[in-house]
C-alpha cells in the first residue's frame, strides 16, 4: 500500500480520522488496536493521546513518547482491505559471494 498519513485528529475516546495522501479517510480506535503498555502507556491520558501528530517524514502518526502506529496497518483498517502480504526475496544458499 505504501499511502503516507497527511492529517490526524484526536477525537473522544481513543478515536483518531485520519487521511491519507490518497484522499482516503476514516476513524480508527486506538484501544482496540494496542495495548497501553510499554512505549504506549502515556496514550491512557487523553490528554496526551490528544496530542498525536503526523510524522511527515515517515508518514505516519505519533506521540512524543516515540510511540508510533505502521500506516499500512491503519489503511488497511480503515479501507477494510487486508494487510499486503509482504515477502522477502531469497538468496539461493548456492549464490557466489
Amino acid at each position: 500500500m505504501l499511502k503516507d498519513i497527511i492529517a490526524v485528529e484526536p477525537k473522544e475516546n481513543y478515536q483518531l480520522h485520519i487521511r491519507f495522501e490518497d484522499d482516503v479517510e476514516g476513524v480508527i480506535d486506538i484501544s482496540k488496536i494496542v495495548k497501553f503498555t510499554g512505549v504506549f502507556a502515556p496514550l491512557q491520558d487523553k490528554e496526551y493521546f490528544a496530542t498525536v501528530c503526523v510524522n511527515p517524514e515517515y508518514g505516519t502518526i505519533q506521540w512524543q513518547s516515540g510511540a508510533d502506529l505502521d500506516p499500512d496497518v491503519i489503511y488497511a483498517l480503515i479501507t477494510k482491505q487486508p494487510i499486503p502480504q509482504y515477502q522477502l526475496s531469497s538468496i539461493s544458499a548456492n549464490s557466489a559471494d
